[in-house]
């Protein structure tokens, strides 16, 4: 059996606005059926980032776990410092703990999600 993925979503309070974050760091397209309760992102290939209303959405308090990050994304970017500064323009945030700021950086989404942006790797490295 194979399973492809066609599918990522998170939980949010405002969808449009998470898929619009997204949308900026990314260049992904917002899907044309994005609304008030979900909103998604399209890749080339099919994939969606989806964002999906949440009555009472509770931002996960990464790193102290009180509330689970349950997942994180994970981005390449040709530049470090680079990427930081324009996703934190965007309104994500940079906290404090940082496990290995050198190999990778730990931002929280506008909604609170975690996640990590790291060097590409260039070819023959």
């Amino acid at each position: 059996m194979r399973m492809n993925l066609t599918a990522v979503n998170l939980d949010c309070a405002d969808p449009l606005a998470l898929a619009g974050f997204y949308a900026e760091a990314t260049g992904l397209p917002l899907h044309e059926r994005s609304g008030a309760d979900f909103a998604g992102l399209v890749d080339g290939n099919g994939l969606v980032l989806g964002f999906q209303r949440v009555a009472d959405h509770r931002p996960p308090t990464w790193p102290s776990g009180g509330v689970p990050a349950q997942l994180h994304l994970d981005f390449d970017v040709d530049d470090l410092d680079e990427a930081v500064a324009a996703l934190t323009a965007l309104g994500a945030t940079l906290p404090p703990a940082q496990p290995e700021p050198t190999r990778w950086r730990v931002l929280l989404d506008p909604a609170g999600h975690p996640f990590c942006v790291s060097p590409r790797k260039r070819a023959g490295a």
